[in-house]
């Protein structure tokens, strides 16, 4: 089973090098394609969604397209500060080009360095865009230029306390329609709420529906395998319906074809390693989501988003608004709870375990509630676990201890039947059953102990929480690898302490392997988050004490 294990573990990283490998080709074309030719410059007006289609305009007139707004490049930075980020939006479109989340630096060696989720760096791009559209006048789409009176803002005083701060852009149309645009950031809050005021100073009814999208480049995350390759963290769009739940679609499945699904609930996102930007869109009672990739731009700009079904119509002479919600911020999950937005939790990717998972989670969350220190709540977490499964590895382990105490008989079975394998196997199945041994007694305990294993690996792996989580000593970041290699070395130290305990193999060959596996899985933990192998190195030491209890036990007797 190690070995299946350990050959299954190269498959993985030699799939994972071809398909970077892949995707450096696609995104960074060479000199000759039509892609670096055409320069940077995309026509953004190709990336306003389409309005739905209605019946007709109130006043029976023929209904005419949207009017796009003249693309330029005029606009004014507005940066916002609060007291979990850094924000900044364009005049230009209304759109969030940037954030910062000040809670999350980088590295624990620059803590005055915010990670950056969103920006807008040449050539990478992870931008949120909104806006209007119709079918009968010019709307405020994410290309109009809007204005503003104030281009600093500090979340800070008593007076924004709870109500938070405005950041107000506004437009007027040319048939006199006057648009607000309003950005509401609250404290201790990664939920911004995107309000649109229409102030109809026409003689028409005002007929609309709101969009929301995310644009962004192909994230190619660092690896934290060192040269084996990455760890397996999901990077691209993930969608929740009410009819298929919780669906990935990676980037390229946005190539391959166009997303049209239409939903009374959900929400749109674009999913990296611990963090998450998502529109909550609130308000209509159907939504259509939809996906597109731009390739006129150094690199493809892939793009997903929502758009209402439902018109929102407002009177001549009339006011009305339109709201719907971002959520830009780190994969926290008591944070995803507080969002009313159906199964947002989910982008915390535990897989088809998230079932043993989530539980695990909790568990975790509670223990450290406790302790406050992250480290000490994998090891209590491990010994619980542990504990709970003591009947299964005692089963286990008494098999074991069963099957080591005949090695010495096998050995002169095997020397006595050498040339003939048949009789030898014959012969050795009578020797199991006149001592009451199951040779498979060892492995299916620990099979169903997998599973529960492999989910506590995917909760330590995806949970926030604990990245740049200090423990203790030199371990300051047990979401990146030890970087003494103090904890690998130790884990291998343990393999090769069980592999002792355990019967060994009758055959030479498969005692060599044996052998060289700890070997194996200390080079492939070397590269490995310490809370993961932390986690490992505590599970291997209660194996061997409970394994050394039960072998003495059994021997004695």
């Amino acid at each position: 089973m190690m070995l299946f294990a350990a050959l299954g573990l190269v498959l993985v990283v030699i799939w994972q090098s071809w398909v970077e490998f892949q995707s450096e080709r696609q995104v960074n074309p060479g000199i000759d394609s039509p892609v670096a030719r055409n320069g940077t410059n995309a026509n953004l007006s190709e990336d306003v969604p389409d309005a739905p289609e209605v019946a007709a305009a109130q006043d029976n007139t023929d209904v005419v397209e949207s009017v796009v707004a003249e693309v330029s490049s005029r606009g004014r930075i507005i940066n916002v500060t609060t007291d979990l980020i850094n924000a900044q939006i364009d005049t230009q479109g209304g759109d969030l080009i940037r954030v910062e989340l000040l809670k999350h630096p980088v590295s624990v060696s620059t803590p005055d360095e915010p990670f950056v989720l969103m920006h807008r760096d040449d050539p990478d791009l992870f931008v949120a865009q909104s806006g209007l559209i119709g079918n009968d006048r010019e709307y405020p789409n994410h290309n109009v230029l809007f204005s503003a009176t104030q281009f600093e803002y500090q979340l800070g005083d008593a007076a924004n306390e709870k109500s938070g701060i405005d950041v107000k852009l506004s437009w007027t149309a040319a048939d006199g329609v006057v648009y607000e645009k309003i950005f509401n950031f609250k404290r201790d809050s990664y939920r911004i709420e995107v309000d649109f005021r229409i102030t109809n100073n026409s003689d028409q009814p005002w007929v609309g529906f709101a969009y929301g999208q995310l644009k962004q480049t192909e994230i190619v995350q660092e690896g934290s395998l060192g040269f084996l390759g990455r760890l397996p963290s999901y990077n691209g769009a993930a969608i929740y319906t009410e009819q298929e739940k919780y669906e990935k679609i990676d980037y390229d499945e946005i190539r391959e074809g166009v997303l049209n699904v239409t939903t009374p609930e959900g929400w749109v996102a674009m999913l990296q390693h611990y963090f998450v930007a998502a529109w909550l869109p609130i308000g209509s009672e159907n939504y259509q989501f939809y996906s597109g990739v731009s390739d006129n731009t150094a690199k493809p700009q892939f793009r997903i988003g929502y758009k209402t079904t439902q018109p929102v119509t407002i009177p001549a002479w009339g006011t009305g608004a339109v709201n719907t919600v971002l959520f830009v911020g780190p994969k926290e999950q008591a944070r995803l709870d507080e969002q009313n937005a159906k199964a947002l939790k989910l982008t915390v990717d535990y897989g088809w375990l998230t079932p043993i998972a989530s539980p695990l989670f909790w568990l975790l969350t509670k223990i450290h509630g406790l302790v406050k220190n992250w480290g000490w709540s994998i090891i209590l977490l491990t010994v619980l676990v542990k504990a709970i499964f003591y009947p299964l590895s005692a089963a286990s382990y008494k098999s074991m201890a069963k099957m080591k105490k005949l090695q010495p008989r096998m050995a002169t079975l095997k020397e006595r039947y050498t040339d003939d394998k048949a009789k030898f196997q014959q012969e050795m199945m009578k020797l199991y059953k006149s001592e009451k041994v199951n040779p498979a007694g060892g492995c299916l305990p620990v099979l169903v102990q997998i599973p529960v294993f492999i989910s506590l690996y995917w909760v330590l792996l995806e949970s926030v929480e604990l990245r740049q989580a200090d423990f203790m000593f030199w371990l300051n970041d047990l979401s990146v690898p030890d970087p003494y290699f103090v904890l690998p070395i130790i884990m291998g130290a343990s393999m090769i302490a069980q592999h002792f305990l355990n019967p060994a193999p009758v055959d030479p060959i498969q005692k060599k392997i044996m052998m060289a596996l700890p070997f194996v899985f200390t080079i492939f933990f070397l590269w490995f988050p310490a809370g993961l192998v932390l986690y490992w190195v505590v599970n291997n030491l209660l194996s061997i004490a409970q394994q050394y209890y039960i072998s003495k036990k059994y021997q004695s007797n």
